[in-house]
């Protein structure tokens, strides 16, 4: 099988649905990230009243939350999970890190639907809010254009001209 995105550079989302999930902790950066992603879904050409946003406490409690989605009747195309881990005087920070990490990649091969990491794990604010709009880009748009990407491969699939 190949798979040849009509335009690699802006995934079409004009029929997708999508869920993004935000951690609440370090509003400032995750907030910033989130609206990366809104815009970066819009702008490939999808329907506002198609995407999702779900509020979570924390970043621990994302793949929860992400689960959660995954299971309801009309479920998602994908889901992008939003969140920020800032490392501290302990290893708390890699603990989270790890777990969540590892439990949103299970989840995605679980479900055979893509969750998107857009968590952010930072030795510092500086270097969080440069991920979240400032000169490093926006994390939140880049994990959007993934999610589009990899849902669109996903469903070309099952379509008969996408094997050869």
């Amino acid at each position: 099988m190949k798979h040849q995105p009509a335009n690699p550079t802006v995934p079409d989302a004009s029929d997708l649905r999508i869920a993004v999930v935000t951690s609440r902790y370090y509003e400032e950066v995750t907030a910033a990230l989130r609206t990366g992603a809104t815009k970066a879904f819009t702008e490939c050409g999808g329907d506002p009243e198609r995407l999702l946003h779900l509020e979570s406490p924390g970043t621990w409690e994302l793949p929860v939350l992400c689960s959660a989605l995954l299971r309801t009747p009309d479920s998602f195309d994908a889901v992008v999970a939003i969140g920020c881990v800032i490392a501290g005087e302990t290893s708390h920070d890699r603990y989270i890190n790890s777990g969540v990490s590892d439990a949103l990649a299970r989840l995605a091969v679980r479900t055979s639907t893509p969750v998107a990491f857009g968590v952010l794990t930072c030795s510092s604010m500086e270097q969080a809010l440069a991920r979240a709009g400032g000169d490093v880009g926006n994390k939140g748009r880049e994990s959007m254009l993934a999610a589009i990407d990899a849902a669109a491969t996903i469903r070309s699939l099952d379509r008969p001209e996408a094997t050869t």
